[in-house]
């Protein structure tokens, strides 16, 4: 009985996830500072490319790369979030959390600021390189300290220092940069998805969905991994090579965001605990797919709290997520100590 009752609610969940992505793909179309009617709206996405009105230009520019970079990215977060979490075997593993994000940006505003003194510009296959040093740098950091410390409060408060340090090297370094190349970082910084453009969002897309894959495909060894090393060993997993793997994956994933959008805050650990809870299991092979929808999901309706809910000024994403992602961080910490009381 309980495998048919599992892959009834696995069904229903994954339905009622791809509901709330159209819903949200429709409000985040339908609103924002120019009003256009649901049927103009129609009628512009039926043409396949903006006809050269404002309306065009609005919807095809700057509405559908926003929520499209959104939803990608938000899945790329939480697949991330729920690899590190596999990784660490630790709960409240993230990539903000653990400071890899922070690491990222640190990179990528070193290499624009030092850059951006002798060029006009940085490639965003340069800005996507350093993203991705700066977050195998800090999670190497991260793992040294991790084999060390294994209580879940020690590795939160030692990723909350290694994203502080990070941050306090990027701020110093901004201080040197021009002006006009202050602004635009420190608006990156903050976390947004209103720099997405049509070029970009193709080719983080395409990495994020390779990855994702990639991870995907990996469902049997992560779900080998959860019950032990020794089991997984026992099912003929190479365990260096799999940690090697899971590192990576997550790595990339978490450079995408932060080169694309800047850090965003407890998405990768919010969700896939949402995600667990939905379908009352912790099967890699439900959880990867259905913590990169909801967390497309989680992140298309945070965004669209950030750009309408004090319109015509805008909050920065991380703002947003950490309101709905903090609260759930602390209410594992509580559970895990009280499951420690009672144990």
């Amino acid at each position: 009985m309980k495998k048919p009752y599992r892959a009834i609610r696995a069904g229903a969940v994954f339905g009622l996830l791809a509901a709330a992505f159209a819903a949200m793909v429709v409000a985040n179309v339908n609103t924002g500072s120019v009003s256009i009617t649901p049927g103009e709206i129609l009628r512009l996405l039926l043409n396949g490319g903006t006809d050269g009105t404002p309306a065009g230009n609005v919807i095809w520019k700057i509405r559908l790369p926003r929520l499209l970079a959104a939803a990608v990215l938000g899945g790329a977060l939480s697949v991330s979030g729920f690899l590190l979490q596999t990784f660490f075997r630790n709960p409240i593993a993230g990539p903000y959390v653990l400071g890899i994000s922070s690491g990222a940006k640190m990179l990528v505003g070193m290499t624009m600021v030092l850059v951006l003194r002798y060029v006009s510009g940085v490639p965003f296959w340069g800005v996507m390189a350093a993203s991705f040093l700066g977050s195998m740098l800090v999670t190497l950091l991260v793992l040294l300290f991790a084999r060390r410390v294994k209580s879940m409060a020690a590795l939160l408060v030692i990723g909350i220092m290694i994203g502080s340090v990070c941050t306090a090297v990027t701020d110093f370094f901004i201080t040197f940069a021009d002006e006009a190349n202050v602004a635009n970082l420190h608006a990156w910084s903050m976390g947004s998805f209103s720099a997405a453009s049509w070029p970009h969002l193709a080719a983080v897309s395409g990495v994020i969905l390779v990855a994702v894959a990639g991870a995907f495909l990996l469902s049997k060894p992560i779900g080998a991994y959860q019950l032990g090393e020794n089991y997984a060993r026992s099912m003929g997993v190479n365990v260096k090579a799999f940690r090697v793997a899971l590192i990576g994956l997550s790595s990339v994933l978490s450079a995408c965001v932060t080169a694309l959008s800047g850090p965003i805050s407890f998405v990768g650990v919010a969700v896939p605990h949402m995600t667990k809870l939905l379908f009352g299991t912790a099967k890699p092979a439900l959880i990867i797919p259905g913590s990169f929808l909801l967390g497309g999901v989680f992140c298309m309706g945070c965004d669209l709290i950030a750009r309408t809910a004090f319109s015509p000024s805008e909050l920065a994403i991380s703002t947003v997520t950490a309101v709905f992602g903090a609260p759930v961080v602390i209410a594992l910490m509580v559970k895990r100590q009280r499951r420690r009381d009672n144990g």
